[in-house]
């Protein structure tokens, strides 16, 4: 009987996915027209969705409300359309270096002000009230980091609400009293899809609203939104889908916000590979929270299973951007075999715009049950200094990638430049660039050393790892970030 239940439940579950495949499928081929061309990096300030917003203020369709002011004084504001009797309330970048889902609420802007897909949008504006509040921390936005000015996290404020962008949150939250929330955020580049290579390029979450984790019909509805957003970046994303820890946290707002009798949804933007900028996530939020909201105007998601939530596999934090398996590293006159896992960590400059890379070993040893955006099997390669090139170069103009290769395949890592003054703390040539003083530290491979070493096979050199980026010397193609400029 539990077996034809539940098959019953799939074929319910697959017929929800199949009336809304054309919709979704359409979503994602044609998101091109509607993307807003002006964002294409994470780093999104408050300046930089001004003129949006300014133009939805002059747009009937849309009621355009300064809601409060952050500690800073920038202005953030609820923009609602629709007319509806369900109201769904969205917001984005509670911490401000969480930038994805932002930009794809100013691409379903653009999507609700387009001729097409008519019969979609009147179905979704007549049944539904759309509440966007993007931007919640735009001073964290501002310096790109995750806290707000006073230094909190305000995701952690539910309770003491002792921020001005918490007591915002909470008062909307209340004054609305929203059928369903959507919670947008990011989450590291690091998780996979549990035990998987795949990275959990979006994970959900229903957030539970006790430490019992009890389902009521609340949960439960937040529930089967999520499976059937899952069925459909399955489709475009395949394997790249987790299910964010469900441990209850008091203080956090999605906790509360399930509790106060909003069905509660959390999503994730996590990693996915060459995809720095999370621009072909972007895409998928997009497409994700548009099809979630057509099946909510349609109420097609009640006929959803909502055991098939458990089905999606839960994150885990097992990725690096790099890892190499079984490289010799000679220590004291012996062998060893080590995996290496490295990840790049990122430096802002040009006042919080742009960044450089600085890599890091995060981890050594056996990692057999970690993995690696690009996953290298050094078996027969041995790691070896790289050393400091004689000859000192008056200007960085001086050398050329033709010359760094013919660099790196004579064991060097290093050059020596005498004019320094202007240039910045890196280079995009493969290659670190240092003073004419600078000392380059000891060699050794450890966790928390900058990976910067030759890879020798049978005396020749193939490989090359700067700045912890893996380099085949015999690949003109190679994708390389940057090395850095060490100066005294």
């Amino acid at each position: 009987m539990k077996y034809i239940l539940n098959s019953i439940l799939l074929m319910i579950t697959a017929t929800v996915f199949a009336q809304n495949i054309n919709f979704t499928s359409q979503l994602y081929k044609e998101y091109d027209k509607y993307k807003v061309e002006e964002f294409s990096t994470r780093r999104l300030k408050h300046s930089d969705i001004q003129p949006f917003i300014k133009r939805l203020r002059l747009d009937k369709k849309y009621t355009v409300k300064h809601v409060g002011s952050s500690i800073e004084g920038r202005a953030i504001n609820l923009i609602s359309i629709g007319s509806g009797p369900v109201d769904v309330f969205l917001w984005s970048q509670m911490h401000g270096d969480e930038t994805t889902a932002t930009q794809a609420i100013f691409d379903i802007f653009n999507f609700l002000n387009s001729d097409e897909f008519k019969a979609e949008k009147a179905e979704i504006l007549s049944k539904l009230t759309l509440h966007f509040l993007p931007m919640l921390n735009p001073d964290g936005a501002e310096v790109f980091q995750r806290r707000n000015a006073l230094g909190i996290d305000v995701n952690r404020d539910a309770l003491r609400l002792q921020s001005p962008e918490g007591q915002i949150l909470k008062r909307v939250r209340d004054s609305l009293d929203a059928d369903f929330g959507f919670n947008l955020h990011d989450q590291s580049r690091y998780y996979n899809a549990e035990r998987t290579s795949k990275p959990a390029t979006v994970s959900y979450l229903a957030p539970a609203y006790n430490y019992e984790k009890d389902i009521n019909d609340v949960r439960g509805n937040a529930m089967k939104v999520i499976v059937f957003m899952n069925t459909i970046i399955q489709q475009y994303a395949k394997g790249q889908v987790g299910r964010y820890n469900d441990d209850f946290e008091p203080r956090a707002f999605g906790d509360n916000i399930q509790k106060w009798g909003t069905s509660a949804i959390l999503i994730e933007s996590g990693g996915y590979k060459n995809d720095q900028e999370k621009q072909e996530i972007r895409k998928l939020n997009y497409v994700s929270i548009l099809s979630a909201i057509y099946v909510i105007a349609t109420e097609n998601y009640k006929k959803i299973a909502i055991e098939d939530y458990e089905k999606i596999p839960q994150n885990e934090r097992k990725l690096f951007d790099l890892k190499l398996t079984e490289v010799t590293y000679n220590l004291l006159g012996k062998n060893y075999v080590l995996d290496l896992g490295i990840n790049y960590t990122e430096k802002d400059v040009d006042e919080h715009v742009n960044y450089y890379n600085v890599g890091r070993i995060i981890d050594q040893g056996d990692l057999s049950t970690f993995y690696g955006y690009d996953d290298f099997n050094a078996k027969g390669y041995t790691i070896v200094e790289g050393k400091v090139y004689p000859e000192i170069f008056a200007n960085v103009n001086d050398l050329n990638s033709q010359k760094v290769n013919e660099l790196l395949e004579s064991g060097y890592a290093y050059v020596r430049v005498s004019d320094l003054k202007d240039s910045k703390k890196y280079t995009q040539l493969p290659i670190h660039i240092i003073s004419e003083d600078y000392k380059v530290p000891e060699f050794r491979i450890g966790v928390g050393v900058n990976p910067t070493f030759i890879l020798k096979k049978n005396d020749a050199v193939n490989y090359a790892v700067i700045n912890g980026f893996l380099i085949n010397l015999n690949n003109t193609n190679k994708v390389f970030k940057n090395a850095l400029i060490l100066k005294d």
